[in-house]
């Protein structure tokens, strides 16, 4: 171990490597100011290290930065705990209009962070060859998928009905509410919409996939 590595973790970053206190450190900038601008230099003076460090560890700063976005990702969804409903306890649309908010409030945390890449597609590129940082299968779709389907095994939901497209409809309305604000600047990005947004949604889905009345 080089001494300037040693006295990096010696001071209480907590990382086991420097690879990992790197990524933690730019994950912390993204977390704080976005991604837009940052730079190796801005990661290296954070982390207490010199600037060609980062290159002993990582293929470019594309590749820290894609690291650094994976764990922030999984960071906000650990910060805001799982679905916050279980199929076949308490009322249906009020567990949809929780799916709603569920999603929005983790949409409104992470997103914001991608909002300066665009312009860096190698970015992007190395981002989505990375599992899923919701976890394998359990990103937001395929676990509201899962409870839709959960309660339809229960008879509480219409067995006609596909679980895949209305989990797909609420993440769609999720990055609807988030994304204008965030490309355009059509204003700020609040964690809650208003009610009649998650009503309007609800409504919608439980005209479709409600169950139908025995003839």
């Amino acid at each position: 171990m080089s001494p300037r590595k040693a006295a990096v973790l010696r001071d209480g970053e907590g990382e086991a490597n420097l690879r990992e206190h790197l990524v933690a450190t730019a994950g912390r900038l993204i977390s704080r100011r976005g991604t837009a601008g940052l730079t190796v230099r801005e990661i290296a003076r954070e982390a207490r290290v010199a600037d060609g460090v980062l290159y002993n560890h990582f293929a470019g700063k594309e590749e820290l930065i894609a690291l650094a976005l994976h764990a922030h990702v999984r960071d906000v969804e650990r910060a805001l705990g799982g679905l916050p409903v279980r199929a076949g306890e308490g009322d249906v649309e009020a567990n949809l209009r929780a799916c709603v908010a569920y999603g929005l409030a983790l949409h409104a945390a992470f997103l914001p962070a991608f909002a300066g890449l665009f312009s860096q597609p190698e970015v992007m590129r190395l981002f989505d060859a990375m599992p899923n940082p919701l976890g394998d299968g359990h990103g937001l779709k395929a676990v509201l998928a899962a409870y839709l389907r959960a309660e339809q095994g229960l008879g509480r939901l219409s067995p006609d009905a596909s679980a895949e497209a209305a989990a797909m409809l609420i993440v769609g309305a999720c990055h609807e509410w988030v994304l204008p604000r965030l490309l355009f600047g059509s204003g700020p990005i609040p964690a809650e919409a208003p009610p009649d947004f998650a009503e309007g949604i609800v409504t919608t889905l439980l005209h479709g996939i409600a169950p139908r009345p025995a003839s």
